[in-house]
């Protein structure tokens, strides 16, 4: 396959090749759950990657166990380009949230087994790299012997330098008496286990988020971590510094406290 720029705007449309277009095998197939209901957005963490990579940068980015397409929409919207992989196609079938708006961004595909997301340019089919790629609490969904072929796909589509984001979950979570969370580790676990499968794990982008991420403890209250990951530390994006009022009010955005707060003037 020749190399292509990967101009945005010359984008004419975009192609997923999977070696399997569903999990067929996949608990959250067989028993859908949080294919069928969640749909995250968060505008702050928007904003804050946004601001890591450059306000005036044009972001590519890539969410596997995309659910309903949130996320990707909210960062279409933003005027950046953005595809969903979702291993259900329960959303699709259905035309669930933005599978009805955007279907041209999303796309359904088993991401243990290999697969291709590719853009259709004027000059050919080119293989896309991503400047972020999330994995909003689905690899804790993964069974251990499948996390390596995960990783294996998310570094074949990784710009060097770009940041792998992820909140895993460190609970059981079952439903129809079936345990949608394959693998359940400690923190420390799941870091020996990426880093020994090539990329770096780097905790300065964690803080720097601090806690204001798509999904995670914050978001549903269910133990769990935060993790940013690279292939390429030195080729990463620089870290912007930022006054106390943002670290402050990035606590407090989303805290019990406000929270309760919201619930109390506002009655959600």
């Amino acid at each position: 396959m020749p190399e292509i720029e990967q101009n945005a705007l010359q984008l004419r449309r975009l192609i997923v090749r999977a070696t399997r277009e569903i999990a067929c095998e996949s608990p959250d197939h067989l028993v859908p759950f949080g294919t069928r209901r969640d749909n995250s957005t968060h505008r702050r963490f928007n904003k804050k990657l946004s601001e890591l990579f450059g306000i005036d940068t044009s972001l590519w980015v890539l969410d596997l166990g995309c659910s309903g397409g949130g996320f990707v929409k909210s960062c279409l919207d933003e005027g950046n380009m953005a595809v969903g992989i979702e291993g259900s196609d329960y959303s699709k079938k259905l035309r669930r949230a933005e599978w009805r708006t955007i279907p041209e961004h999303l796309f359904t595909a088993d991401i243990t087994a290999p697969f291709e997301v590719l853009g259709e340019f004027p000059a050919g089919e080119q293989r896309l790299q991503f400047d972020v790629i999330t994995t909003w609490e689905v690899m804790e969904h993964i069974h251990e012997r499948d996390i390596a072929g995960v990783v294996e796909n998310i570094k074949k589509h990784l710009r060097p330098g770009g940041l792998w984001i992820m909140s895993i979950a460190l609970c059981d979570d079952f439903h129809k008496g079936v345990n949608l969370h394959q693998t359940v580790k400690p923190k420390t676990w799941w870091v020996e286990k990426i880093e020994g499968l090539g990329v770096r794990c780097v905790d300065e982008y964690v803080d720097y988020f601090n806690t204001q991420f798509l999904r995670g403890p914050k978001d549903t209250c269910r133990p769990g971590f935060h993790l940013v990951v690279t292939n390429e530390p030195k080729l990463a994006p620089e870290i912007p510094r930022e006054p106390l009022s943002y670290r402050i009010y990035d606590k407090w955005l989303g805290s019990r406290l406000q929270k309760l707060l919201r619930f109390a003037i506002y009655g959600y």
